[in-house]
């Protein structure tokens, strides 16, 4: 019996002219997505396609919201960012314009050069997006706690709330699950006071707002070649630095590339704003550092979470998940001061445990 769709897919079904013309559940961790068309009674002036988006129920966040409403910041931002897709409300719903294409990971994958003209539109996205301030959002309504509100200019506090993140809602609240595989790789509390070590001293630059989950993926190419960014649900207040940095991490350029972009990003930051890249050659690479550690938690999670399928443990995929887990453990091993580098078969011998351990609990043994 298949299941019954859910309020999302109905709703899409209400807005498109046929049902048999909703496309999806769309590929994304954080949000059901479906594209359609829009009936004539729906939108008679919104010609192509649609998408509509809710947040999946139950989900791990790993990344801080700042924003209450991704869609009011963007008809916000549409002013000033000319490649965010279309939104517009229809039928009480917010909706946004599907662009249709393909992902930049699809035609250029992780770790391969990106065309020029894609290489200048990325640059003139971070062109706009350090000149949007914080003065310039002061309408869209905050969902962070206040106290994670860096002052203006606070890299180091800034930083720190991060990493206050990461360590209170992604490490300490999935401790109980995954106390056991976390030791196994030689993760524990004093790592964190140990990555604070690693990354203190952040140089003070004015603050902007950050997509701050700027990858491939987020990327679209249409037909004309132009360049198209999507999921701007982590957007925040911050230190722009943090943006390339993140950037970097998530893109994977070839060497030659990356260097490109940093030296014409900085360029850039301080045409837009005085003193955007200041410190830079030494905050690049403890930003940088700092994602290395957040996406071992990242990934350690997502990687174990994924084999496990309807209660089951997916062992065919085992290997994989354990060499995605090596290798993040090896990049965020300096900064988070871990000394072991377990072996491939080890980590996959301390995952075997941790589904041992996860059958335990769902059995109340």
């Amino acid at each position: 019996m298949s299941p019954e769709p859910s309020a999302t897919r109905l709703l899409a079904s209400d807005l498109s002219d046929h049902s048999d013309a909703v496309e999806g559940p769309l590929c994304g961790y954080h949000h059901e997505t479906y594209a359609f068309p829009l009936s004539p009674e729906a939108g008679a002036d919104f010609k192509g396609r649609w998408k509509i988006r809710e947040p999946r129920e139950e989900l791990l966040w790993f990344d801080r919201r700042c924003f209450k409403s991704e869609y009011e910041l963007l008809y916000l931002l549409q002013r000033r960012i000319d490649v965010i897709p279309e939104v517009a409300p229809v039928g009480g719903v917010d909706l946004q314009r599907f662009v249709e294409g393909v992902t930049l990971g699809e035609r250029h994958p992780s770790g391969k050069a990106v065309p020029g003209a894609v290489f200048e539109q990325i640059l003139e996205l971070f062109r706009q997006l350090i000149a949007v301030t914080s003065s310039d959002t002061l309408l869209v309504k905050r969902s962070c706690n206040p106290m994670d509100r860096a002052p203006e200019g606070n890299s180091e506090k800034f930083l720190e709330r991060l990493i206050v993140f990461t360590q209170e809602r992604v490490y300490k609240r999935n401790l109980r699950k995954y106390k056991g595989l976390f030791t196994d790789l030689g993760i524990g509390p004093n790592s964190f006071e140990y990555l604070r070590k690693h990354v203190d001293g952040l140089t003070k630059r004015p603050f902007c707002l950050l997509h701050a989950d700027l990858h491939r993926e987020n990327f679209i190419l249409d037909s004309a070649g132009k360049v198209w960014a999507i999921d701007w649900e982590l957007a925040m207040l911050g230190d722009p630095l943090y943006d390339l940095a993140t950037h970097l991490h998530l893109m994977r350029y070839p060497a030659r590339q990356e260097r490109e972009i940093i030296q014409r990003w900085r360029v850039i930051a301080e045409e837009v704003r005085e003193g955007s890249s200041e410190g830079w050659f030494e905050d690049l690479p403890r930003l940088r550092d700092y994602k290395k550690a957040q996406s071992l938690f990242t990934d350690v999670i997502r990687e174990t979470q994924s084999l496990v399928v309807e209660g089951g443990f997916d062992a065919r995929r085992l290997r994989e998940a354990s060499s995605k887990v090596r290798d993040v453990h090896r990049a965020a091993a300096e900064p988070l001061g871990l000394t072991s580098r377990p072996s491939l078969s080890e980590i996959e011998a301390a995952i075997l445990r941790w589904d041992e351990d996860r059958k335990r609990r769902a059995d109340g043994t």
